[in-house]
């Protein structure tokens, strides 16, 4: 809740005006059922329809006042609390935009989307609740309290003896709540996650006909759900009954008493009437105070999801260092990582790249081909060893600079709902002239050139109206439009047929000489001719060299190549 204050403290100005009207609007509620008892108990006799139509303007004016006031003051606390929740969206978007690869994979993406949807929707829900009903309440309630004690102190007492019974059920309840609200949104994270996959992979679903087990698990989810909804329900349905069967009670009481009292002259009708209307009006306002408790459980307990992305600390810092003197452009010095922190996925990756020079990398499958591309991206940092461009270690380069010195295609990456231009270009501003250049190297230009729009053609959300090679050719032209110093293409032609894969090795060649280069690949022929050639397995390097040394030397890497290549490998 510290965190929110940060963001509702600009507002704080329009909030205070919003509050000081709404506090207007219940004073002039609270003085109608005092105006009716004096027209009550002094002017109901004959001759006096005068000072009765006066008093009942002036009960007509205060409740043209409350109404006016009630609807300025409201509009004030939803603009107050839809810019509050704006700028925190906007913030914790940001942050999970800047989060690393590490802090993503243990937030989880279904969680990140629940907090930046409904757990803001929360918060936003609490701010405008707590200004419209937070106020008021307790302005209604112990204004309500003060009135009637200057009517008559011995019936205000018999209410407000009920009042510490409603706030111990008020004071349990919300503190029973608050964890069970949590586990509701984890339980809506897991939903958000089930939902999440079933559309990413409703081909693979309907492909391999699992559409009733996918409706089982999300049945299952939805019922994980709606069992802590009901709970959180059933923990929170305590307070309005209980409040009013206690209220009800005291009312009773009330009544009864002020009858005695009544008969006794010690007090009038008129007063009584009174009471009843300001029991009624405290009622209302003891079950709007324990309806913005619900509100605040719920917000509170968001606010604390929100505030746990908003605080992760900067997990990719970056700190000054010293430029060596190196010849290479790309190097790796004795690199180990795991993504668990148990078992490491690289160890002891050592290689150096010359500008210009290529990386060829292949292996088994979770052999930590892409896991090399990854720490070279800085999407995480290794645990041991260095990472250096131009003798640099990359966590002295500013984030603007490094990024600009790469493009990366990787095999799945996302396409947007936009036209092919867009898709390439990704909103950088590159001219068209770059953008139908970087198509013609990706062998891009053939397809794209067959639409009557061009790169205008407009791509489905996923590039769902394209086929697999299409999509890659796209990813790969966006790769190279930028003109990046280092070329990282993560198995990004396996969906290439052999002529266009060699297209566009002899196009990288040609026009990008200058250019490190890095390919993961699981084809022999698309990294053959690479100055350099990595052979991985369980995270480490069990040959490295030429295409004909490791034939040679490498029994795994001569395996593949005689598989793929035929009886020599070469």
């Amino acid at each position: 809740m510290k965190k929110l204050y940060f963001y509702i403290k600009p507002l704080v100005p329009m909030m205070s005006a919003g509050l000081a009207i709404k506090f207007l609007g219940t004073m002039m509620d609270l003085v109608i059922p005092s105006v009716l008892a004096v027209i009550i108990d002094d002017y109901t006799k004959r001759g006096m329809e005068g000072k009765i139509y006066l008093w009942g303007g002036i009960m007509v004016l205060c409740a043209v006042v409350s109404v006016i006031s009630n609807i300025v003051a409201n509009r004030f606390a939803a603009i107050s609390s839809g810019r509050i929740t704006k700028s925190i969206r906007h913030d914790l978007f940001a942050k999970i935009s800047c989060l690393s690869a590490r802090q993503t994979d243990r937030l989880t993406i279904p969680s990140l989307i629940s907090r930046l949807t409904s757990d803001t929707y929360n918060i936003n829900h609490m701010l405008s609740r707590m200004q419209r009903f937070g106020v008021r309440g307790p302005i209604l309630l112990i204004g309500g309290i003060i009135i009637t004690l200057t009517l008559d102190p011995v019936l205000t007492l018999i209410l407000v003896a009920m009042l510490p019974f409603i706030a111990v059920i008020v004071f349990f309840v919300t503190k029973a709540s608050i964890p069970v609200y949590t586990s509701v949104q984890e339980a809506l994270d897991k939903l958000t996650r089930t939902v999440q996959e079933n559309f990413s992979g409703v081909r693979v679903v309907k492909a391999l006909s699992k559409t009733e087990y996918e409706k089982n698990k999300f049945e299952a989810d939805n019922s994980d759900l709606n069992t802590k909804e009901r709970k959180a329900g059933l923990i929170m349905s305590v307070t309005n009954p209980s409040a009013t069967v206690i209220l009800n009670v005291g009312l009773t009481l009330v009544v009864l008493a002020g009858a005695f009292r009544s008969n006794s002259g010690l007090t009038t009708p008129g007063v009584i009437i009174a009471f009843q209307t300001y029991f009624t009006i405290m009622l209302n306002a003891m079950l709007g105070i324990t309806n913005v408790f619900v509100m605040y459980t719920k917000g509170a307990a968001s606010a604390k999801r929100v505030a746990e992305v908003l605080d992760e600390p900067d997990d990719i810092a970056y700190t000054a260092g010293v430029t060596e003197d190196s010849p290479y452009h790309v190097e790796f010095r004795n690199v180990t990582f795991s993504y668990n922190k148990t078992e490491p996925n690289l160890k002891n990756i050592s290689f150096a790249l010359r500008r210009g020079q290529t990386l060829g990398i292949i292996g088994a499958t979770g052999s930590g081909k892409t896991t090399i591309i990854n720490l070279l991206n800085r999407f995480y940092d290794p645990d041991e060893g260095e990472i250096l461009i131009d003798g640099r270690n990359i966590r002295s380069i500013p984030n603007g600079e490094f990024r600009a010195k790469f493009g990366n295609a990787f095999q799945s990456d996302f396409m947007v709902a936009a036209g092919i231009g867009e898709n390439i270009s990704y909103y950088r501003d590159i001219p068209a002239e770059k953008l139908a250049l970087a198509a013609d190297h990706a062998s891009a230009s053939e397809f794209i050139n067959a639409y009557s729009d061009g790169m205008k053609h407009m791509v489905s959300p996923r590039g769902g109206n394209l086929s697999g090679g299409q999509k890659q050719r796209l990813l790969i032209s966006r790769a190279l439009a930028g003109e990046p110093e280092i070329l990282a293409l993560d198995d990004a032609s396996s969906a290439l047929d052999y002529k266009t894969d060699s297209n566009l090795r002899r196009a990288l060649h040609e026009n990008y000489a200058d250019t490190t280069k890095l390919i993961v690949t699981q084809r022999i022929s698309s990294i053959r001719h690479a100055d350099i050639i990595l052979v991985l397995d369980d995270g480490e390097v069990i040959g490295q060299g030429c295409h004909n040394e490791l034939v040679k030397g490498c029994e795994t890497y001569r395996i593949i190549a005689q598989t793929q290549m035929g009886e020599n490998g070469v």
